[in-house]
């Protein structure tokens, strides 16, 4: 019996007797992490077989981000599938599957795909709404059983950023503004992926991101978009970006995930953070003394095509440069993995001319190798299909993400009593409506009810535009003038999805009841405003009093605007009322 497959040996002798049995081909292989998807979403069945088969028996890759998925039972049976390509191969190494935030109200090929037949909870910012750490290490604990459930092992993320940039479209996923507050919450969602235990077979893995800190992106843009690469520093907080990541390590947390956005008027170097070697090499590497894994963003080598748009390749600062010259950049700064990117053949090459030592690819192979064992995937290589339809969005999960959807709402204003049980709604960016009668003229209303986004500038000249709201943060006039029609008809009831820190103050003083939100229902948006669950959330982060105060603002420093209406922290509280029925004699 070979040694590797003997789950009685120590870790790191089954480590090294697979890699002494693995060629160079099948150790470049370990060194890439594409996306994989099921057949029946944007690929045909046909399209997925042809694409798993190329990708885990030719090209020997183990480890993929599955996208897509009719559903929990779909994604399973993938799994399934994928392990029983990667049997068949020479060494029989087994797929590690990983996967974006699922469990969310956002969805996007970059950056997380919701799965309706999962648990719906709100999104970080929510998480962090709600006070104390319980709720993410829940909230961690959940996604591992329903992840455990579909074979999906690895989490790409948290996101251990500080949205300390409000205009950054990606703030939605961080734990806020308050870095001891991202901070604490990081560690305890990696206590909940884990189980509560060392890394083992019932744990996720997480992958904390985006080092060294992606908030400070120059005027909130983000840096997947090839028109805005730049991460800047102007009040010299590049330390504060990596405490969070600095207790996560310590906490045990074993792979990390470089961002895109290359630094631009600091001592380091101006090109991406997965190439930079004062911030992979000397930082991570050698100060922090990471051992673990170091996987860069994706397609940062190459460019892949999503329907109509190629994305990549994502090598800001080294544009001119080959995709091979590339990869071994990355590689001599500390990258072991290269996400997205789907071609071994580039180690390959960099091995077999010398250019990088085979034992410099060991090193990262042993890392990688080492993961698969720890997570006992060579010992557990299948699911249960059946399974994973019984309990992914299960009753029991299903209801705790609806009780943090309901704990993370913030009350901003209390400009009304809570709707009454007979009262006539008029509703706008609402379907839910639950047993109300709702009227089509708002001057017959009884109350009046507007969900609204966070304001963003659409699409900005970019495909990829579309999917990362960027600009103001101010409302449109035409839709204040239409709410302030609105507040002169009957009480006005407003939730606002906080994706970023919207400025709410017009809204406010309209005089208006106003909910900030960060992934809910309607349902529980409308039991709140009603009066039939409490609302004890509380912001976290400032809310501006206007665009100047944003634009005057530093991207690196959190609570920097200028007299903010609402600071992080505010929440008003407000309990749950008597029903009317419950007055009735």
């Amino acid at each position: 019996m070979n040694d590797y497959l003997d789950p009685s040996l120590p870790i790191d002798r089954r480590v090294n007797d697979l890699l002494g049995r693995m060629s160079v081909a099948e150790k470049a292989a370990l060194m890439f992490h594409p996306s994989t998807e099921p057949g029946g979403d944007a690929l045909t069945h046909t399209q997925a077989a042809s694409a798993a088969e190329l990708n885990v028996v030719e090209r020997g890759i183990t480890h993929f981000n599955v996208l897509g998925g009719e559903d929990s039972a779909a994604v399973a049976a993938w799994h399934n599938r994928l392990q029983e390509l990667a049997e068949s191969t020479r060494l029989g190494i087994p797929v590690t599957l990983s996967s974006d935030p699922r469990h969310g109200f956002r969805s996007s090929p970059f950056t997380g795909q919701a799965l309706d037949s999962l648990s719906r909870w709100p999104e970080a910012t929510g998480i962090a709404a709600i006070s104390g750490v319980d709720a993410a290490r829940e909230y961690g604990d959940v996604i591992r059983q329903e992840f455990l459930a579909m074979g999906i092992r690895v989490y790409l993320g948290p996101m251990a950023d500080i949205f300390s940039e409000p205009r950054w479209s990606r703030g939605f996923g961080t734990f806020g503004e308050d870095p001891g507050r991202v901070a604490e919450l990081t560690v305890a969602f990696i206590e909940g992926l884990r189980g509560g235990a060392d890394l083992g077979p019932e744990a996720v893995a997480a992958v904390v991101k985006h080092f060294p800190g992606g908030g400070p992106q120059l005027n909130g843009d983000d840096a997947h978009d090839p028109r805005y690469p730049e991460q800047v520093y102007p009040g010299g907080m590049q330390s504060l970006h990596i405490r969070p990541f600095e207790q996560a390590f310590a906490a045990g947390a074993t792979q990390v995930m470089t961002y895109y956005g290359k630094p631009v008027g600091t001592d380091w170097e101006e090109v991406g953070f997965g190439f930079n070697a004062p911030v992979v090499r000397d930082i991570l590497r050698r100060r922090l003394a990471f051992k673990g894994i170091v996987v860069t963003d994706w397609n940062l080598l190459e460019s892949e095509q999503f329907g109509d748009l190629t994305f990549g390749p994502n090598g800001w600062g080294l544009e001119d440069l080959t995709p091979v010259e590339r990869a071994r950049i990355a590689i001599d700064v500390g990258v072991d993995q290269f996400g997205g990117d789907r071609n071994p053949a580039l180690i390959e090459e960099l091995v077999n001319s010398g250019v990088i030592p085979e034992s410099r690819i060991d090193e990262s192979a042993r890392r990688l190798l080492g993961e698969k064992f720890r997570l006992g995937l060579f010992e557990n290589r299948r699911v249960e299909v059946e399974q994973a339809r019984k309990l992914c969005g299960s009753t029991s999960y299903s209801e705790k993400g609806m009780a943090a959807q309901r704990a993370s709402l913030v009350l901003l204003s209390d400009g009304a009593a809570p709707i009454r049980d007979n009262a006539r709604l008029f509703v706008e960016g609402m379907e839910d409506t639950d047993v109300y009668e709702t009227v089509t003229d708002p001057a017959t209303a009884d109350a009046i009810l507007v969900r609204l986004e966070a304001p963003f500038e659409k699409g900005r000249g970019s495909v990829i535009g579309e999917y990362f709201h960027g600009g103001t943060l101010a409302f449109p006039q035409d839709t204040l003038d239409r709410l302030a029609a609105y507040a002169a008809q009957a009480p006005l009831y407003i939730s606002v999805f906080l994706e970023r820190p919207a400025i709410v103050g017009p809204l406010v003083d309209l005089g208006a009841t106003v909910i900030g939100e960060f992934g809910a229902s309607d349902r529980v948006v409308l039991e709140a405003f009603c009066g039939r669950t409490p609302i004890t959330g509380r912001l976290p982060f400032d809310i501006p009093s206007s665009m100047e105060a944003v634009e005057a603002s530093r991207e690196d420093v959190p609570f920097d605007t200028v007299l903010p209406r609402f600071r992080a922290g505010f929440g008003l509280r407000r309990d749950i009322r008597i029903a009317d029925s419950q007055l009735r004699v």
